[in-house]
């Protein structure tokens, strides 16, 4: 009977060994979990007030177009009308 008692304890004290393991691994997996959408959260957050910044340089490339453009039809309008040599002259600065 001593020895049946013994296996009886030992086969308790695995099982509860065996219980506090998944258990841990279980809150162990929970942090982890908890910790991933923490992460997304931040590089969410940090995308979102990345936002104005690239709004600003698309609106100072869209000035720089618009000046480019408008540059480009002035020298056309000159092209038009002056004579090719004075053309250059007023369209490059020479």
């Amino acid at each position: 009977m001593d020895m049946q008692l013994w296996v009886g304890v030992l086969l308790l004290v695995a099982v509860a060994l065996w219980a506090m393991a998944v258990y841990n691994r279980l809150v162990q997996l929970r942090n982890r979990t908890a910790n991933a959408f923490g992460q997304i959260d931040v590089q969410l957050k940090r995308r979102h007030d990345l936002v104005p910044n690239l709004v600003e340089v698309a609106r100072g490339y869209l000035q720089h177009e618009a000046t480019r453009a408008s540059m480009w039809a002035m020298r056309r309008r000159w092209a038009r009308w002056l004579p090719p040599k004075a053309c250059w002259a007023a369209a490059w600065g020479a």
